[in-house]
Formats: structure tokens, sequence, C-alpha cells
């Protein structure tokens, strides 16, 4: 069965990948609020929508994935995440179009297909070399950006529905990508499933995610969020897609998103695999993703956070400082939706993306204005929700650091610049 938008409301007791019913717990976040349905302030009084939060951890495959699943028709077809308001993620998608270009060549003979491909930020990188594209977007309200941007695009959710409709039009892809999209996925066989139906025999897949040394290492507990439904190692993933006729020739660890894992594949007897693979399958397996043991600290690591965070915000508070947050991010829902940071400890979450400006975060029902708020009012701190674009945000913010604003960095652990 492909990812559809009929899929219900439910508690997995199987992986997801393998369907062993070996699953341990990992960390709890309790029933939390959707993370990207931002509300209006008319929205207050009616009930708001809460899921169990549960990280599990799966002994037979090693995947971790959270236990609750929420119908994609719920989570993705009024979506308010659009990929080109980030210019960090702008460079990064120009930058994956050049690799792959040069790893595969391509031409106006080849066509790119890109599953969860937004408002075409990525795809456009290839329009502009007259390369065909084709985007596939669950998202309606996104999908209409993305064709007015020129991006041919599909309103439908990837599986292996959407890939018999994609052969019987008499297309294959060249090149498919899929970034930031298998967290997303219920169906992971059907999706990977789907990709080798539409693939060339020579073609390539890349794939990104957010990895999982990371988020335990780093203590990356806010990328958890109903959304995101699987969190891979790429031992994992080896055995996902080599389930499909599928194998992980070459991976590559990126910085974006606080960490994250590309790999590239092809059809299983069309391609070598490259010691980067072998390389890290053996660093995997030194650290012991495959045992429940690595996971056991997490939710000691998580709390202690929480009460790291939750002390200085109360003492700033206490002292008369007026604090405001940057980046109304799922990855900020979460934060503060599980450490009970809301509206009376945060003024306001500036954001640059218009189209979340004038909501209030799910759960904490803080106000979300544009990031001109910053200089106008000038809060004493800045808690940054989106610590995964420090760099870049802090670059634009020069201007309230240089007035003697001050950003509360809360991952890896609690910093003030």
């Amino acid at each position: 069965m492909s990812v559809s938008s009929t899929e219900t409301v439910g508690t997995r007791t199987a992986c997801r990948s393998c369907g062993s019913e070996s699953l341990s717990g990992i960390l709890d976040l309790g029933r939390t609020p959707l993370a990207n349905r931002l509300l209006k302030q008319d929205q207050f009084g009616e009930p708001e929508l809460r899921f169990p939060l549960e990280l599990v951890f799966c002994g037979n495959c090693s995947l971790v994935q959270i236990t609750e699943t929420v119908a994609p028709e719920i989570l993705f077809r009024d979506y308010l995440y659009f990929s080109s308001f980030s210019e960090t993620m702008l460079r990064h998608a120009s930058e994956l179009a050049q690799s792959v270009m040069l790893e595969k060549p391509l031409s106006a003979e080849s066509l790119v297909v890109e599953a969860a491909s937004n408002d075409g930020y990525l795809l456009k990188n290839f329009v502009e070399q007259g390369i065909p594209v084709l985007g596939v977007e669950p998202a309606t309200n996104i999908v209409e950006v993305a064709r007015e941007n020129g991006i041919p695009t599909d309103n439908e959710f990837f599986g292996t529905d959407y890939a018999r409709k994609f052969l019987d039009s008499g297309k294959k892809a060249d090149v498919f990508f899929g970034n930031n999209v298998l967290a997303h996925v219920s169906d992971l066989n059907g999706f990977v499933q789907g990709i080798e139906m539409i693939l060339v025999q020579n073609g390539l897949v890349s794939i990104e995610a957010p990895y999982l040394l990371d988020l335990i290492e780093h203590c990356e507990f806010d990328t958890i969020y109903h959304e995101h439904l699987c969190y891979f190692s790429i031992t994992a993933l080896d055995q996902l897609f080599q389930r499909h006729g599928l194998m992980i020739y070459d991976l590559f660890r990126v910085p974006i998103h606080g960490g994250s894992l590309r790999i590239w594949a092809g059809k299983t007897g069309h391609v070598e695999r490259r010691e980067s693979v072998n390389a890290l399958l053996e660093k995997e397996a030194d650290h012991g993703v495959r045992e429940s043991q690595f996971y056991s600290s997490f939710a000691e690591k998580v709390d202690g956070l929480k009460n790291r965070l939750r002390e200085m915000i109360f003492q700033l508070r206490s002292n008369g400082k007026r604090i405001a947050a940057y980046g109304a991010s799922a990855k900020g829902s979460t934060l503060l939706n599980y450490f009970g940071i809301g509206a009376d400890e945060i003024d306001f979450i500036a954001d640059r993306s218009t189209v979340k400006q004038g909501h209030y975060t799910p759960g904490t029902h803080i106000p979300i204005v544009g990031v001109e708020s910053l200089l106008e009012q000038m809060p004493d701190f800045v808690l940054l929700l989106t610590w995964n674009f420090r760099e870049e945000i802090l670059q634009q913010q020069q201007e309230y650091l240089n007035r003697g604003g001050k950003f509360i960095i809360p991952i890896p652990d609690v910093e003030i610049v």
C-alpha cells in the first residue's frame, strides 16, 4: 500500500520498515499539537488536535521511528513551509543540483523527478539548464506556487499508486530526488518500491534525511514531530533499499538541518558500492546503533537540557528581561511544547515567511510577526528556534546584535551569543 490521503490516524506496534514488533522506547514527548498547524486568533476557542509523540527503536532492522501515524491529508494538504524563504536552502539546492549533474550528465532528453518538491526550489536549477523536470507535491497551496514559478508539478502523494500512473504516461526518471521527504513517509516500502518502478536502468536516486547519529549525539530532540515518522541510520536505509532492488552506492554527511545524510542509490546490478558506504556502516556498528543501549541516555539528556533552558528563561524574566524568539519552525513547536515555554515567557516569534506572519504557534499560542519587529521592539534576548540556520540568521540580524541584543541558542546545549 502506498502513501495515501485516506490513511487513518493510528498507533503502530510493528516497525515501519521490516514489520518486526521488536520495538523499544527511547523518548516520550507526550501528547503534542501538530507542529506546523499554525493558528489564527479566532481559532483559540476550538479544540486543538494533539497526538502521542513517542520515539522507539526497532531491534530487528535498527530503524528509529515514532509510533503514531497522522493521516497525510491532515498534515500536508495545506502546508505553510516554503523552502525558498531560506537562503541556506537555496544555496544547498544549487550545490546539490551541480553535484548530481557532474555525477550523471543530463540533457533535454532526460527527466528529473522530485517527490515532495515544495515550491520547486531544487528543480528550478535543472530548468535553468534546459533539463525537463517534474515535481510531485501533496500540498495544494504550494503546488500552485511551484506552477506559477514554471515548475511542472503533480498534486499527489508519491508511492506505488502514483508510480503506476506515471508509467502509464510512458515516462521514466533519469534522476529521482527525495530531499527531506523519506522521514515523512508512513509506507516506506511503498515509497522506495515506487522509486525503483519509475527509474531507468542506470538512473540515479538522491535522498537526503536528517541523520540519526547527529540527532542522538547532539541532543536534537526537537527534530521529532508527527511529520517526521522515521530517523535514519545508513544501517536501516541499506536494508530498506536492498529490499526493493536498489543499492546505496555512495553517501555524504552534510550539515543542513543540524546534520543530514545524503545517499546516492541505483538499481542493484547497475552500480558499485563505494568505500564511503562501507566506512559509515562500520562506524555505526562500532557506535552500537543496532543495540538499544546506544539510545538509553537520550531521554535523560533531553530533560537536562529542558531544565537548563527553563531555568535560564525564568531567571531572565525575573530580572525584567524581555524575550522573543526567532523561527516559527516545526522543531520550535516541539521544543516549546515539551519544555512548557509559551506566551508568558516569549513575547513574539519573528519569522521571514510572510505566510506564517499573523498566525500563532500551535499549543503555545505565541504571535508570529515579521523580522522587523526585532529592531522595532528590541527584546533583550531572542531564543533561536531555527538553530539549524544559525549562521545565516546571526548574519542577517547583525544590526540587532550591534544594538546589544543577544541570541539564546538551545541546541545542542544552551548558549548565549
